[in-house]
């Protein structure tokens, strides 16, 4: 299984940015222990933070073919990105979007996401935990995703065939 992970707008900043509502765990200490759930699931995880939409656009068009599902976290474009809803709508790779704040319980503005609609679940408020949570989903998503020869010879190969 490969899953692709999305950190967008502002997000290399966590455990300095408003704590209060971001908590105080840093993005490399996320990304470390989502690399540990991924590897002992057997999944390859790839992940990338960019404060570009039109970098977070291409790698979604790249996806498809590519990932087996897709986790982001849209950080502001949540609110505003109509390209990156387009593009997770146009690669028909499973998506979970994820926030580590409770978006509905926020600032009127914050409380819509345009990117929800076209993904197959959302998780949100549970700080770094959403991340693992999403992680899950996407692996559970993706497993079906996965062709039956590449399963048959991992299969094989752990069988020692």
């Amino acid at each position: 299984m490969k899953i692709l992970l999305i950190h967008g707008p502002n997000l290399q900043l966590l455990g300095r940015r408003q704590p209060t509502i971001y908590g105080t765990a840093d993005l490399a200490t996320i990304n470390q222990g989502l690399r540990r759930l991924a590897a002992a699931r057997g999944a390859s995880l790839t992940i990338v933070q960019s404060n570009h939409e039109g970098d977070i656009v291409g790698l979604i068009g790249a996806s498809k073919d590519r990932y087996d599902a897709v986790v982001i976290n849209p950080a502001a474009y949540t609110h505003t990105s109509v390209a990156i809803r387009d593009a997770i709508e146009a690669s028909g790779v499973p998506t979970i979007e994820v926030h580590l704040s409770n978006i509905y319980a926020r600032e009127p503005f914050r409380q819509h996401s345009v990117i929800a609609p076209v993904c197959r679940g959302q998780v949100c408020g549970f700080g770094p935990e959403s991340y693992r949570l999403g992680l899950e989903a996407a692996l559970g998503l993706a497993a079906p995703q996965v062709p039956a020869a590449r399963r048959a010879a991992r299969k094989g190969r752990r069988m020692g065939g």
